[in-house]
């Protein structure tokens, strides 16, 4: 079980930092990737650079914490706030009406509950 939280989190910890491109790329240059892609145009530019600075810290949070040893309980914390993040996400999808592409945003929020729950749970830093 271990390991199997292990490999999520990584799993997790990675698309959060491939996300965090929104920080440096022009969101013109994103949105002609394709339709999926087109949501960073209702965001400001400064918007998605705290968007992608709070993924980043997410990043952070869900690897830092158990590797040092300092402060165990931010992981399980950070998995939590990271299923509200793919949540938010998955919610603004659905309202731009695009239940196509929100598969991804839903897997990765259940990924991020599996997460908090092992890590508040049976597989705990803490006890």
């Amino acid at each position: 079980m271990n390991l199997a939280l292990w490999i999520v989190t990584g799993l997790l910890a990675t698309v959060l930092l491939v996300s965090t491109s929104k920080m440096f790329v022009p969101r013109e240059t994103i949105a002609s990737k394709g339709k999926a892609a087109e949501w960073v145009m209702d965001f400001s530019p400064r918007s998605l650079r705290i968007i992608g600075a709070l993924e980043l810290l997410a990043v952070g949070g869900l690897i830092l914490p158990a590797v040092l040893d300092i402060a165990p309980v931010l992981v399980p914390v950070t998995a939590s706030c990271v299923a509200l993040l793919f949540a938010c996400a998955a919610a603004m999808r659905f309202r731009r009406g695009e239940r196509g592409t929100m598969a991804p945003d839903l897997i990765y929020m259940a990924m991020a509950v599996f997460v908090a729950w092992g890590r508040f749970g049976p597989e705990s830093f803490i006890g």
